[in-house]
Parts: C-alpha cells; sequence; structure tokens
C-alpha cells in the first residue's frame, strides 16, 4: 500500500471520529396509563373545574442530537371524564364536545422549540369538533432517561395551552361559564 492511500486512509479515519454523531430520530409511543390530556374552565366565577380525558394515543419523535422533535396526539373525546357520568354526558353533547360527530380530537406539532438539549414549546395544530386551530404549548418539565422498570428510553414531559372554546364551536354559556379554557397534558412515552 503506497503512503499517499495510507495518509489518505488515516485522515479520512480521523475526520470521521472528529465529527460529531449523526442525528438519529427515536420514536417513542405514547404511555395510555401515564398521559392524560386535563382541561380547566372558570365555572361562573364560583370554581375552577378540572376535567380529564381517560384515552389518549400518539407518537413523540425527539432527536436529541439535532434538537428536533414532533410530536402526534390522539384524544378519545368519548373519554371526558369529569367526575360525574350525568355531566360527562352533558360535555358530550353538541353544545360542547359533540362525540357523536368529533370522537377524537387531534394534536399535530409543527415545530418544537428548543433551548439547550430541552423543548419548551412545541408548535401545533389542535382539531376539536372538526375545528383546526394553530396553538402553542409551553412546556413546564422534560425529561429524556431509561426507564428505570421497563429498561428502555423513555420520555416525559408536562404541558399547556390556553384556547377558547367558542373558537372550537363549543362557546355555550360564554362568558358565564369561561369561554377561556387552559389544557394541560401529562406525557409519558417508550421508545418503541
Amino acid at each position: 500500500m503506497s503512503k499517499r492511500i495510507q495518509v489518505s486512509s488515516i485522515l479520512a479515519l480521523a475526520v470521521a471520529v472528529s465529527m460529531p454523531a449523526l442525528a438519529e430520530p427515536v420514536t417513542y409511543v405514547l404511555d395510555g396509563s401515564h398521559t392524560y390530556p386535563r382541561f380547566s374552565y372558570s365555572h361562573f366565577a364560583y370554581s375552577t373545574q378540572l376535567s380529564r380525558f381517560d384515552a389518549t394515543t400518539g407518537k413523540v419523535v425527539f432527536d436529541k442530537v439535532a434538537k428536533t422533535g414532533s410530536v402526534d396526539i390522539s384524544i378519545d373525546t368519548k373519554s371526558v371524564n369529569t367526575g360525574n357520568a350525568t355531566f360527562n354526558e352533558h360535555i358530550q353533547g353538541e353544545d360542547f364536545l359533540d362525540t357523536a360527530k368529533f370522537p377524537t380530537a387531534t394534536f399535530k406539532s409543527t415545530k418544537v422549540v428548543f433551548e439547550g438539549d430541552k423543548p419548551v414549546s412545541v408548535e401545533g395544530e389542535l382539531t376539536l369538533k372538526g375545528v383546526k386551530k394553530a396553538v402553542t404549548l409551553t412546556v413546564t418539565s422534560f425529561q429524556n432517561m431509561a426507564h428505570p422498570m421497563l429498561k428502555k428510553d423513555a420520555i416525559g414531559a408536562n404541558a399547556y395551552t390556553v384556547v377558547k372554546r367558542s373558537d372550537f364551536n363549543a362557546g355555550k354559556y360564554a362568558p358565564y361559564v369561561g369561554d377561556d379554557v387552559r389544557i394541560d397534558i401529562a406525557l409519558e412515552a417508550v421508545q418503541q
């Protein structure tokens, strides 16, 4: 082997070793037993009512090297849980979620914004009751590490946004029942 080929090979190897690792997006599947979207609103200014959805599916793609990601979530709106069976039916009616026509709400990200190694916001589109609106989720906590029980890579996050329910054709009784609805999501997902 000539000296020229040896030097070229050594230089190529040195460059390859010194280059940062290539980005590798990882797909995580939502853990339905630890992922709960919640919503809260003012009830005649007497109290803040808190409810949640019990059935959520989806995935998160996260690339910690490239600092990119995406979120795709589907919520079964018939799984609404207000803590009261009669009120669950009321919320599922035409004036609010209209689950007979729209049994699913979705959130699909368009951009994940990072500060350092962690996402701080997720921009995307929320579709509820057949209406699609741009929203931004503010990420209040984020964790990426090996799950101590499952022995797989996992992520967890908490995030929130505020929407007007009237923007989604669900504004009955506003302003007495608050038009502003805060949506919080506690999310956990495990590597596929």
